[in-house]
Parts: C-alpha cells; structure tokens; sequence
C-alpha cells in the first residue's frame, strides 16, 4: 500500500499531485500481461489537467462518466477543474468503472478526496463506483431501452481514457457490441460508441484516444456514428508518438478530442505540442469542412495542426484519382514465411524461384541477393505456388515497416523482373502495386514510385495515418496522379533513380501544370525550416534548441522566406512577438500566445548565449520589461549563414567555431567550473561538485530537513567537492555507530533530535534507490545506532521516480524534490517512522 503525506495540512496543495502519486504506483504493480490484455494506459496529470480544461460549460446539475478509470486521474482533473472554474457546478453526480483490482483501493481514495474537495467548494456530489465491464454492462442496458430511452441514463459529461486492444469477430465483447448496431475492431471505440450513445443531447465529451480512428475502412462505421452525432470543438495532436503515455511503450500517435452531441459544426480549434507538457503549442482555428471533407464518402478525418499542413492536404487534393479509378492493385506480400519455412532456402535449388524481403531494398533499387539471416529463394512446392507470381512486368514494392533510421515512412522502390525465373515471391512484410498479380508499365511503375517517394505524400500520410507501419489498406487510401501524370513522371527518369530534391521538384512541375498556378509550396518550407535547424545544431546549440521553435526563430531573425536563398537573408530587429507572427505569416505555424516565454528563455536566451543573436542592439541599456525588447543576428553568425549551401559553408563555419566557443562548450565548462554550495546549521558551508545528483542533494538538505526533520543535524553528505567530503564521524559515534568513511553510506545522514531518528538518505537520479538489497545493507551498517532508522529515497521529479518505483523497499519514505511539500511511505502504519 502506498500512502500520500502532505507536511503542510494547511496548505490548498493539489488533488492531481496526490492522485499522480497513486497512479505512479498503480503502474509499477500492474502485470505487463495484464495491462497488454487490458490495453490499460493511464493518464498523467498535465494531460488529465489540460483534457479536463477543454469543457465549455461545467455549471448546473452535472452527471459525468469516466468508464475505465484507473486510479481517477481523469475525474479528479474533472473535479479539480470545476472547483476552479468561476462558475461552479451545484452538484456533480459522477459514475465512473473499472474491473482491475489494483486500482480499487486507489481509486476509492481518489473518490473520498474529490468529495472532500467538492464539499469545501459548496458543491453536492455523489460518486458511484462501479467493478463491472463496462461495455457488457452498457450493451445489455442499450440493448433494453432501444424502444424506450426513456429508461436510459444520460450523463452530461464524459471524460475518456478507454483501453486500447484490437478484438476479434469472435470475441464476447465484439459480439455485444454488434447487438446493439456498434461494428468496431477496437475497445477503444467500442468504449466511445456507448459513451456517444449515453451522452445526453448538447452533452459533452473529452477523450484522449489513438489517432487511427482518423482514416481507413476499419473504422468507417465508427466516424459514422460519431460524426453523424457529435461536433468537434477541439482537437489535440501530441508531435511525439511515444511522449503522451512514455512509461508504458505506446507507439500509436494518440489525439485528444472535444465534441458536444448535436453541437452545431462550424469552427474548430487544432491544437498540437511536442509532448504531455503541452510546450511549443501550436493553434489554429478551421472551418468545420477543412476537417471533414463534405463530399467524402469515407468520412476521413483531417488534422492539419498548422497552415502549412493545411496546404499539404490542399496540394494533394489536386490528385484526386483512386487506385481503383486507375485500374491498379496493391496488395499485401503473399508469402508467408512461418506458413512456408521447409520451402525457404538460402542458396539456389532445383525447381526454387527469388523471394523478396523488405532487407532486399538498397536506396531505391532492388539488392538481390544479399548475405543475411533471411531466404533468397524459395522452392516451388504446391503449398508454396499459389503465393508466387509471374515474373513479368514493373512492379512497384514499398515497406509495410519502416525502420528508426528512415525519415521517410513511405520507402517505395520499382522491381523489374530481371531477377531469374517465370515467377517471384513477395514476402509478407512488403506492400505490393501490381495489374492482376502481374506488373505494370515501366514508366506508370517509376512515375508511381516517384509520386510514393515524395516528400508531399510522406507528409500528407503522416497527417492521417495514426500509426507506425504502413499496410496496403492505407495505399488504397491515398489519391494518386492520373496515368498521364505518372507516365510523365516515369519517362523523365534516365540511368539514375533521383534524389529527393529532384522528386520533389518533379512533383511540383506537375502541381504547377495542373493548377496553373504556383502558391505556397509545403515542401520548400520545410526543406527551409530543416536546413535552419542543421544551421542551429551547426552552430553549437545545445540539444534543448534542437527543435522547430529554433529553426523557426532563425529564420524569423533572417527575413528568410521559404522561397529564398541564404545569401537573400538580413538583419532586421524583432521582438518576440513580432518572431512568433512572422513565423505564421511565413511558414503557416502559429503558436499559442502562452508559448512566448518559452520563446524567449528556450531558444532567443541560447541565441544571445552562443552569440548567435544580440540583446537589444539598438539600445543595449534598454529596461527589461520593455515593450520595445528586440534581438537581431549577430554580424558573426550573420556572415557565416550567408554561406550556408555554397562549397564556402564548410571552411567558413570550421573558421567561426575556432574562434568562438559553442555554447555546448561553454556550458560544459560552466558546469565543471560551478561548485554547488550548501550551508549548514551555524554558519558552516559545503561544495558539492556541480550536476543533477547534487542539486538533489542540497534540496535533500534545504527543502526536505526543515519540512520533515526540522532542526535536524546534518551528520554526513556523500559527493562534496573536496577529497575529505562532510563526514562528522564524532557525532555519529555519540549516536553509537561506527562506520568507515568508505563504507557504503548513504548519500545524506540527518539526525533528528526531537524525535531521536537517524533519516538515512538515497538521492536517486541515475540508480540506487533504497530496495530490499540495499536496505538490509543499511540495517547492517547501522544496526548498532541508538536512534531508530529512517529509510528515504530522494527522486529530483516524479519522471525519475516512476522508473524505481518497483524496486523501492517496504517500510521506506520516497520524497520528490519538485514537489517538497509531499512525502510518500510504502506499506506499514505510519509515515516517516523507524520499525523494528
């Protein structure tokens, strides 16, 4: 059992920092194998806050639903929400479910303390628990009141986090979900078409789901049900696949969502940032139509989170072809390997025919064969010849798999039969575009991989796909060139296959033909914004400047347009504000007003740092506050970028880096030179040597000791910056023990006299928290101390502590610095306590 223990009973702390405590815990005792059957993903509690924040009305009478709640993150930001809202609700009737027993106790505590907090903010609330199945519970209460909803209990708000996990044809809960009119492959939606259905007209709804709902014809008869009933208000894109739930490995892209049932469709705000701290956010408010195409028989969901992903989508809207139109096919490789292992072989046989894998691709040709694990060819058996086929022909291959490395999610390559044989297999991990198992034309085959290559599809399928691999069902998604634009393409390769600038640009000609009109070209700015971001990283930025932001700002304090060449860019003066709008105006990205601080100390502070940009050049003694702050390029960095693209790029940059030092360097020079100090009680002072481990330290000994042990004594501190460290070895032998300074002490002793405890203390950033193993060693080291033992693991976030939190020992404290007013004990009947 994990307890929460606030220092300050006093004080208003936090209902989602007490209840992200309990759902840290819960993660470390959830079986993998369970959570995987389950697909139970939990919510953290900036991603809970900010869902909880998107609801338009929280006033009145409130009946809310929270199916699949885990430890309550998402009622609790609810309640913490309206609690805070001006305009509060008179009650909250809330009805949440979950079937794992884990959660039980710590839900119910999360319950109880939304109450307790309802109840000091004057608001009536009841909360019903229910341990039941949520969609068998719903789908026999749908399945009874069909002809009567009279009987059925509307919620007025419903706030989502449902298990992720595909579910068979076969399946109870595919079965139940059928009976009541809901087709679905997935929990998820299956969880959402019942919450639709229980939501009340005008009702709203918040959910944080997988993305792939978006497109593809699995899911076709759910964006039925829910654009066909509800309205969208906003929509959330988190940039980064693996950030929104990043301690459990969920690799699906995941989106947030507000809709209102029966709401009117007119605006909707698109929202993105890079992860679940919601930084560098970007918004953009479209009409109802650019989301949802009016005329689009598959209902596919467009989420352009900027302008500049609007006009991609805009583009290739001009290809408006279906492979089916065009009388192509693209199917799934046919051969199976562990279907067909005695037929595989490595070496020719008689009677064998080429396979191809996926390792088979070289760039953009086909290396065959190739010295590895996998086949090269694979006999010709009666199991095996329904799987191969005529050896005739260009066929067009592409991975349904991308590795890490590829930038490209689409990798498209043209094979073109001259390998040996009348027949070739094609291995189950590619995808492939044929005419009847048979190849295509030389030139349509190379006009289509071309189009496949370009940067424009790559990004237009990373806009609506929600998932990592590419399957033949999301090809047949895609709108392609008509046949005389991919023949154009095809016939206008000679001996080499292009490299992306000269796609790109054949792409474009074509555009350009066919809308007699040149416009933004998607593809030019963000070859512009990644050739900025090459510069940034050039130029020494440390790895927190990496990013768009920075790209974007470069070329903000250039004038550099994504049409232009470097040697065009200047020097205007700019402040942050005007650098956020010129980077709407200019590249189609606008950032949420609230991001302007991390404008300023996240990219333009690094700039003047690494004297890229200079601070008020016109007015060096201008006011801080000033309204009228401005940055310019340095004239340094200015005559080094003019040269970027030329062959005087490289001399010109190795001349400026000799001279100047990055500031990677100069920061790891700072960080080795800055002793950080520590004083303690009577005027005495210690260093500790500089980094992450002994910022914890010192906040073990500023922030933890006076909250928990006030007046304590500190007797010991471990990594001090001199040879001797802090080791008051006469003081510990009052207290009876005797340790060698080499012994294997814990970071940090206090004594604590008023209580007459010895507060033994790990500060764990990298390993070594008190577990089992180490607490018995401390027990040891100490056994002959005449104080009782205290046991403490000191974690800088909570990040940090969840990696640890299933080794931590029993009847031992943890203690997180970035929030000091908490301690959390693990089992045992009191907090901060010695046991016997």
């Amino acid at each position: 059992m994990l307890l929460l223990y606030n220092q300050q009973e006093e004080e208003n702390i936090s209902l989602m920092d007490t209840v992200d405590c309990f759902r840290l815990d819960a993660n470390r005792k959830i079986n993998p194998a369970t959570r995987s059957k389950f697909g139970q993903f939990m919510t953290n509690a900036s991603v809970a806050n900010f869902m909880a924040s998107l609801f338009a009305n929280m006033s009145g009478e409130i009946r809310l639903l929270d199916a699949g709640a885990a430890v309550g993150s998402l009622t609790a930001a609810f309640i913490q929400e309206a609690c805070n809202r001006q305009e509060k609700p008179n009650t909250i009737n809330a009805t949440v479910y979950e079937i794992e027993p884990i959660f039980f106790e710590h839900l119910k505590e999360t319950l109880s303390n939304c109450k307790e907090l309802c109840s000091l903010n004057n608001i009536f609330s009841d909360f019903t628990f229910f341990k039941d199945d949520f969609i068998e519970t719903n789908s026999n209460l749908l399945s009874n009141t069909l002809f009567d909803k009279n009987k059925l209990k509307e919620y007025s708000h419903v706030i989502l986090n449902p298990p992720y996990k595909k579910i068979l044809s076969s399946s109870k809960q595919r079965k139940l979900l059928s009976r009541i009119g809901i087709e679905t492959s997935n929990l998820y939606t299956g969880f959402l078409a019942i919450a639709i259905n229980l939501l009340q007209n005008n009702g709203e709804m918040v959910v944080i789901v997988p993305r792939s709902f978006c497109n593809g014809p699995y899911f076709k008869p759910f964006r039925k049900l829910l654009l066909s009933t509800t309205a969208f208000k906003h929509i959330h894109v988190f940039g980064s696949r693996k950030k929104a739930f990043k301690e459990d490995d969920v690799l699906q892209e995941n989106i947030i969502f507000h809709a209102i049932k029966g709401g009117i469709k007119d605006k909707v705000m698109i929202t993105s940032s890079h992860g679940p701290q919601f930084e560098d956010m970007t918004q953009r408010s479209v009409s109802y139509d650019k989301v949802i195409k009016p005329n689009d028989a598959e209902k596919f969901i467009h989420i352009a989170t900027s302008d500049m992903d609007q006009y991609v989508v805009d583009r290739i809207s001009t290809f408006n072809n279906s492979l089916e139109h065009l009388d192509i096919k693209v199917s799934t490789g046919p051969i199976v390997e562990f279907r067909l292992k005695e037929d595989l072989c490595k070496t020719p046989e008689e009677n064998t025919a080429p396979i191809l894998y996926p390792l088979h691709f070289n760039l953009k040709r086909i290396e065959w064969p190739r010295e590895s694990k996998k086949p090269n060819y694979i006999k010709i058996s009666k199991n095996s010849k329904k799987g191969l086929w005529p050896n005739k022909g260009y066929f067009v291959l592409t991975k349904r798999f991308t590795a890490k490395e590829e930038k490209k999610r689409i990798v498209a390559v043209v094979y073109d039969s001259s390998l040996p044989g009348e027949l070739i297999g094609f291995e189950n991990h590619l995808n492939v575009f044929h005419k009847g198992q048979k190849g295509l034309s030389k030139n349509i085959a190379y006009g289509l991989s071309i189009y496949l290559n370009s940067t424009l599809v790559d990004k237009y399928f990373r806009l609506f796909s929600g998932h990592t691999q590419v399957n033949s069902t999301d090809l047949r998604s895609l709108y392609y060139p008509p046949l005389h634009v991919l023949e154009s393409l095809g016939s206008k390769i000679g001996g080499n296959y292009p490299n992306q600038h000269k796609i790109d640009a054949l792409i474009n000609e074509e555009l350009i033909q066919m809308t007699d009109k040149e416009g933004f070209d998607p593809v030019v700015a963000q070859q512009k914004i990644d050739e900025a971001l090459e510069i940034v990283k050039a130029l020494g930025l440390p790895r927190g400047q990496h990013n768009e932001r920075s790209a974007l700002t470069l070329l903000a304090i250039l004038n550099l347009r994504p049409e232009l060449s470097w040697k065009k860019s200047e020097r205007p003066l700019m402040g942050i504000t005007p650098i956020m709008d010129w980077c709407r105006n200019n590249y189609g990205k606008e950032y949420a007003p609230n991001t302007r601080e991390t404008f300023r100390r996240q990219t333009m502070h690094q700039f003047v740092d690494a004297g890229i940009a200079v601070y008020n050049p016109d007015q060096p003694d201008r006011p801080v506050n000033s309204p009228k702050t401005c940055y310019q390029i340095s004239s340094e960095a200015f005559d080094v970028i003019l040269t970027f693209g030329t062959d005087k790029w490289k001399k010109a940059l190795a001349k400026h880096l000799s001279q100047k030092e990055t500031l990677i360097q100069r920061y790891a020079k700072e960080r080795d030179m800055q002793m950080i100090p520590v004083e303690l009680a009577k005027g005495k002072e210690i260093k500790l040597t500089p980094g992450v481990h002994s910022r914890l330290i010192k906040d073990i000994i500023k922030e933890f000791g006076p909250r928990f042990a006030p007046g304590s004594e500190v007797v010991y501190v471990g990594d001090t910056g001199d040879k001797t460290g802090y080791f008051q070895k006469d003081r510990l032998e009052e207290l009876g023990v005797e340790v060698d300074r080499h012994g294997k002490m814990p970071d940090v002793v206090l004594y604590y006299p008023a209580k007459n405890w010895l507060l033994l203390i790990e500060a764990v950033t990298s390993h070594g928290p008190v577990d089992a193993k180490r607490h018995s060693e401390l027990s040891r080291l100490f056994e002959t101390a005449v104080p009782g033992l205290v046991y403490v693991t000191a974690f800088p976030d909570r990040a940090t502590m969840g990696r640890y939190l299933a080794e931590i020992s029993w009847e031992t404290e943890v203690w997180v610095s970035e929030a000091p007013t908490h301690i959390i004990h693990f089992n045992g009947e009191r907090f901060l306590g010695p046991y016997e």
